[in-house]
């Protein structure tokens, strides 16, 4: 399957870094940092299937390691790229540990920020909140240009997300309401993530760095931060005040942490 992905205007010569984002999401929502990344690399978004302008194929595996072969595929087919440095959030960056794992000659580097799939208990079924989270746009889409404008409702949809949610700009919240909304591949890419986690192998030599956030209330330290599942090699950070999309929290640490890892 083919993605729709986008490659930002910068040099030619700078390195390629694609960017994943995570369940329910799409690539608007790499925003906050782009324009910071543009300086030293040729920044490559992808919209995973069913989500943002990818469409959604029926009976397309929607597991993290299938995930991560169409956007290699995506990616060579648009760009002719064979390798890359890797950023992705939540979802995305258990799909980027997994392209790692699969074809580590091809990942230059791998930033997971708060990356899915580091459980020791696959969960079995769909969480009750969030499919709340899905429902609770999709009801609200026909008002959220005016409801995102309340404070009230605003707290509603982004206080578990973000500790920082009342500085969101509202473009942000905006752009993620939207992608929620439209998102056909919700459920779907949540079912390919059931009954497993990351447990695959990343060879010493591709450098990985986990980051998360403090206040993840989407993936907490209790249950969903197990460090023994990282590759050995991999730098491990805590941000404070951050929740589940440090590239909202903390754009400027995000973009230096990704600077770390990939120009080294």
């Amino acid at each position: 399957m083919k993605l729709i992905t986008t490659l930002q205007q910068s040099h030619e010569e700078n390195p390629p870094l694609v960017l994943i984002h995570g369940l329910g999401s799409a690539a608007t929502v790499f925003k906050p940092i782009i324009p910071a990344l543009l300086k030293d690399f040729r920044v490559i978004t992808v919209d995973l299937p069913g989500h943002g302008q990818s469409p959604f194929v029926k009976g397309f595996p929607m597991d993290p390691q299938s995930l991560g072969h169409a956007i290699f595929d995506s990616i060579k087919s648009n760009y002719g790229i064979e390798s890359f440095h890797v950023a992705g959030n939540s979802l995305g960056g258990w799909i980027a540990l997994e392209m790692a794992a699969s074809q580590p000659d091809r990942i230059l580097s791998v930033t997971g920020l708060a990356p899915a799939g580091l459980w020791l208990e696959p969960a079995t079924s769909r969480s009750p909140s969030e499919a709340r989270s899905y429902l609770l746009a999709k009801a609200f889409n026909p008002l959220i240009k005016t409801a995102l404008r309340i404070k009230s409702l605003r707290k509603i949809g982004f206080e578990t997300v973000s500790p920082r949610w009342q500085e969101l700009s509202y473009e942000t919240c905006y752009d993620a309401s939207m992608a929620m909304t439209h998102c056909k591949g919700y459920f779907p890419a949540w079912d390919g993530m059931l009954n497993r986690r990351f447990d695959s192998h990343i060879p010493q030599r591709v450098p990985v760095t986990i980051l998360f956030g403090d206040t993840d209330n989407t993936l907490p330290l209790d249950g969903s931060q197990e460090r023994s599942l990282a590759p050995a090699q991999a730098k491990w950070l805590i941000l404070d005040s951050c929740g589940h999309a440090p590239m909202w929290d903390h754009p400027e640490a995000v973009v230096r942490i990704i600077k770390e890892v990939t120009l080294k």
